[in-house]
């Protein structure tokens, strides 16, 4: 799919827009004080497939630990800024990679120019992140409410104290709990400027319901070409909300990984589908390759649903097929589907890496 072409910034060594690959972010839920809790969740998001880490830093207690966390982490992180100016000093000196700050939020011109020129010396990017929960009285009044316009006016006002400093190493992000409210808001931004923009639904809600809104608000925006980086906020692990981009960038096409098929069931299935389903896909988790694995409930249509996959089975009555590459291999009893599947995907995964290794 085509994408808008933004400017191209980084954080750390990961590039965000210019077509750049889209990167996941997620947030820390830790304490930022709390050094070992706050690493051991940066390296399982990590290990999910996160490229950039976010951490709350709500006083200078946190903004001086941050070194503690940066030295033990390969992860590019990102300081959340609100108000204090101070805390933003400090975490770009304690080595951070990128901060989140609005700057109309931190006082006076010169407390923005001394954020700003420390930013410039170090590299030191700004995501604008304007919330639709949090948009000032001035916004409000000259919209007539929470509207799209008024999203994008208060975010280039924020963007324009930045440029006004020569300050061009920004993105933005524009988000609400409510979707059509946010893809209206991201249309409206990506026609105002060229700036990367990091997408995501806010305040989305819990696994079951924020992910369906996410991938709802996330998936057609980039399905349009628009957003550089995302972030999927679910109340919960944040590790669930790595998990959840990367299915999303994948169906999109967007990332390689794992592709999981399974049907949906219906009168022709005679195997327990659901057990095998849920097992399979539990146990892709430790595949570290790129690969299509389909679990189907007959043969009849089974073979023709899942063409494209790598491998794959199907069931009959009590047993099933094992195929790789749209032709069967062997039909197996029902309590040897997954075993033999994990057998076929260990050959594959053997395969490619001794012609890798040629």
């Amino acid at each position: 799919m085509e994408r808008k072409l933004t400017r191209k910034i980084h954080i750390g060594n990961i590039p965000i827009g210019g077509g750049s690959p889209i990167s996941i972010q997620s947030m820390t839920n830790t304490k930022t004080t709390d050094t070992q809790s706050t690493v051991e969740q940066i390296k399982k998001l990590q290990d999910a497939g996160c490229d950039i880490v976010r951490l709350a830093v709500p006083d200078m207690d946190a903004a001086k630990n941050l070194k503690s966390i940066i030295d033990q982490v390969s992860i590019p992180l990102v300081a959340d800024i609100h108000f204090d100016y101070r805390l933003a000093l400090e975490a770009i000196d304690q080595g951070i990679a990128a901060l989140r700050l609005n700057p109309g939020n931190i006082g006076s011109h010169e407390h923005v120019r001394a954020v700003v020129d420390k930013a410039k010396s170090k590299n030191v990017p700004i995501r604008i992140g304007v919330n639709a929960g949090s948009l000032d009285k001035k916004m409000l009044d000259r919209f007539g409410g929470v509207t799209a316009e008024a999203l994008v006016e208060s975010a280039l006002e924020h963007v324009k104290i930045l440029e006004d400093e020569d300050f061009h190493d920004i993105k933005i992000s524009l988000k609400a709990h409510d979707v059509p409210l946010t893809l209206k808001a991201y249309r409206l931004m990506s026609e105002r400027c060229d700036y990367p923009l990091h997408v995501g639904i806010t305040e989305a809600g819990t696994e079951r319901s924020g992910l369906i809104k996410s991938a709802v608000g996330i998936g057609a925006l980039l399905a349009e070409g628009i957003g550089d980086t995302i972030r999927v906020s679910l109340t919960g692990d944040p590790v669930v909300e790595v998990k959840v981009a990367n299915e999303i960038l994948k169906s999109l096409g967007l990332r390689d990984g794992i592709t999981f098929i399974s049907c949906p069931t219906c009168g022709r299935t005679r195997i327990d589908l659901p057990r095998i389903a849920r097992e399979v896909e539990d146990k892709l988790s430790a595949v570290k390759i790129p690969i299509k694995v389909a679990v189907m409930g007959c043969i009849v249509n089974g073979l023709g649903e899942s063409r494209g996959a790598d491998v794959g089975i199907a069931g009959e009555n009590g047993e099933g097929i094992l195929f790789r590459d749209g032709k069967i291999i062997k039909k197996i009893p029902e309590d040897q589907l997954v075993p033999e599947l994990f057998a076929e995907i260990d050959r594959i995964v053997a395969e490619r890496s001794n012609s890798s290794s040629l």
